[in-house]
């Protein structure tokens, strides 16, 4: 059997390519040091190991001994991780969204010695055939080989010019300044791109983009624009009916292929499901549809059962493919289902959720909801569907079992652990919190060293420094935590990572927060992410942090921190608002009345949850100083020295500029708000 030097890494995504005849190595100088002895040039793909078609192109060509062999030859070869290093995902995405228009993965991309490239593609056949390929693997290897050979100065040339370019345009600073307008114009839209029958922006393929969701249902409440809440429930209701969501066991799939949400990519990643719950709490909050609490808790449990280590930690997602076909895990035939739930309740099952003999998908069914309205997910019938699908869950699980990418990163944990802090307080259960708080610690033990956090952990190996989202979204759960527990550890964490983000990653000179350090290894541009894609950019989620602090504490550091960081977004923003909804998201609450309640002594567990609550419902702002934490307290927020600390807690509420004078009961205040 081969093998090459991915042997030694720990990335399920290297290891799933540590046996190809490619001479593959990881990212590393003695790679591109050969290549520079070598006279060579490097061929770089980029994907991830729960990627249909980076499996597709590894089958049809990494393993193809013919190519490798040629691959061999002509070129030194790198394998990149794009969830481990996407600080290197980034720099040549953005090359290739300049030189294609558009991006994916597997990213396949053909550079200097130097890192330059000078050709980039996504997927690739093995060799020229029908569906727009214009040339396959094969040839493009070779007759790269022979220009590098015969006309080297032109493939140089245009690597500079990418390069060139790429610096050019990290370097344009976009004036503006934000007007409260900005809100308007961002939902006016998404009104225009919205499918008004089946929900979501745009056409097929359809992405959930929870964060557009999160904006729409912020914006609703406060400014009450009832066609931004439409917009979000239609789209949160089309996605959970749709076969994107997995009504069997749970959680929903990467996106959908087609307008319904019927047919999904089945791969299911951690950070999709993470803010999708996120989304559907903040909903079933806001309306107190049941609904929205059920597919939250169908989600949060899929988590809890398939992407939680033992150690607490949530693992990165499960694949698209068993049994090397696409989906085939979750999809049934009629007849299959009533010979394993007998003819009656067979029957019923598939006509809930619309099996028939013909099949929606390759001949078999995704199950799915569409038929149904509304009204009719609030049955009792519930009871019996659940119990049904319990029984074909079961026995889906006796299919050959979907690889699962078991890494596990500090920023995706970070939107994970925010989800179930935010479930604890929202659904009144315990149990989420213990489950935050429990992947909260493992990241503590195994993924900060000596104050630094770190990117990945896997197999007892913590590597990689931590770049802008690590930090971002680890301090974003540690925020959740706060207000899910009204512990001042967790606010001095956020404090104290907070401060580490602003020294590593701020340019102080133009605003903005660049991607990877700047003690972190350096690539061929230091890139400042700020579009919202699949999850926020690390630019928006601290833009959000840095507003909550400045809210939380008074202090001018912060305000003047995040005054900056508006300036550099807001020349940004202007011209396509939609695409940083988690941006405008973070901002709304800089146009309301600032509400927040100080406790002074001890509380009650029942007036801690009340006030929890209250957080999440008003996006408020609690302190509670007592005896044992006012020293702290006092550093973090010097305003509260103010305040004496009481035998019986008093509860001081103030909004905007104006305080109401203190009482001794949290009923008291609530009511009057």
């Amino acid at each position: 059997m081969y093998q090459n030097q991915l042997i030694h890494e720990k990335s399920p995504y290297l290891l799933q390519h540590a046996h190809n005849p490619v001479n593959w190595y990881p990212w590393k100088q003695e790679a591109f040091l050969r290549a520079k002895e070598e006279d060579k040039p490097i061929f770089l793909s980029i994907g991830y190991s729960t990627c249909h078609w980076c499996h597709v192109m590894e089958k049809e060509s990494f393993e193809n001994e013919e190519i490798a062999e040629l691959l061999n030859e002509y070129f030194i070869c790198i394998k990149v991780d794009r969830e481990e290093r996407p600080d290197i995902d980034a720099v040549y995405m953005e090359a290739c969204q300049v030189m294609l228009g558009q991006g994916g993965w597997p990213l396949t991309v053909l550079m200097t010695p130097e890192g330059k490239p000078f050709f980039i593609a996504t997927y690739l056949p093995p060799k020229k055939r029908w569906g727009g390929f214009q040339f396959g693997l094969k040839e493009l290897v070779l007759n790269m080989a022979k220009e590098w050979k015969e006309n080297r100065e032109r493939l140089l040339k245009a690597g500079t010019e990418i390069e060139d370019h790429l610096k050019k345009q990290s370097e344009i600073i976009k004036e503006g300044e934000f007007l409260e307008e900005i809100f308007s114009i961002a939902e006016q839209q998404f009104e225009r791109s919205f499918d008004t029958e089946y929900g979501g922006f745009g056409y097929a393929p359809k992405f959930p983009t929870p964060h557009h969701l999160l904006f729409l249902l912020r914006y609703a409440k406060n400014k009450a624009e009832q066609k931004a809440l439409e917009m979000a429930e239609k789209t949160l209701q089309q996605m959970y009916l749709g076969g994107m969501f997995d009504h069997i066991g749970g959680g929903f799939s990467r996106y959908s292929t087609d307008n319904q949400w019927l047919v999904p990519h089945f791969e299911k990643m951690l950070y999709d499901n993470a803010l999708l719950s996120y989304t559907y709490l903040q909903a079933y909050q806001m309306t107190g549809k049941e609904m929205y609490q059920y597919v939250a808790e169908k989600t949060l449990q899929y988590v809890k059962m398939e992407l939680t280590s033992k150690e607490g930690g949530f693992y990165c997602g499960q694949d698209a493919d068993s049994e090397g076909e696409e989906g085939k895990f979750y999809i049934f035939t009629k007849k299959e289902l009533e010979k394993l739930l007998g003819k009656k309740e067979g029957e019923y099952f598939c006509h809930w959720f619309q099996i028939t003999e013909r099949g929606n998908f390759e001949g078999k069914n995704i199950p799915n909801l569409l038929h149904h309205k509304e009204k009719d997910l609030k049955k009792e019938e519930r009871e019996r569907i659940d119990a049904l699908s319990e029984r074909v869950l079961s026995y889906r699980k006796g299919r050959m079992s979907l690889h699962k990418d078991d890494k596990i990163l500090t920023s995706w944990n970070g939107l994970m652990i925010a989800s179930f802090a935010k479930a604890s307080v929202v659904l009144g259960k315990e149990e989420y919190l213990e489950i935050a708080e429990k992947a909260e610690t493992f990241l503590e033990k195994n993924l900060i060293k000596e104050g630094k956090i770190m990117v990945r952990f896997r197999d007892k190996e913590t590597a990689i420094e931590g770049m802008l989202e690590d930090y971002a979204f680890y301090c974003f759960a540690l925020l959740e935590l706060y207000q899910a527990t009204l512990k001042l550890y967790y606010l001095e964490k956020v404090i104290y990572h907070a401060e580490k983000m602003i020294e590593e990653f701020f340019d102080p000179e133009h605003g903005g927060f660049f991607l990877y350090g700047k003690n972190s290894e350096k690539l061929l541009i230091r890139p400042k992410e700020n579009y919202d894609g699949a999850t926020p950019s690390g630019n928006s989620m601290a833009l959000y942090l840095l507003e909550y602090l400045f809210r939380i504490t008074g202090e001018i550091k912060w305000q003047q921190r995040l005054e900056k960081q508006m300036e550099y977004l807001a020349g940004i923003i202007k011209d396509y608002p939609m695409g940083y909804s988690f941006a405008l998201w973070s901002l709304l609450p800089i146009y309301q009345e600032k509400q927040e309640i100080m406790v002074t002594g001890e509380i009650s567990k029942e007036d801690k949850r009340e006030l929890c609550k209250w957080i999440q419902e008003k996006d408020g702002i609690v302190l509670v100083k007592t005896k044992e934490n006012e020293k702290q307290l006092s550093e973090i927020a010097p305003f509260t020295k103010e305040y004496k600390v009481t035998e019986e807690p008093l509860f001081y509420f103030c909004s905007g500029q104006k305080c109401s004078p203190p009482e001794k009961k949290l009923r008291k205040i609530l009511e009057k708000i």
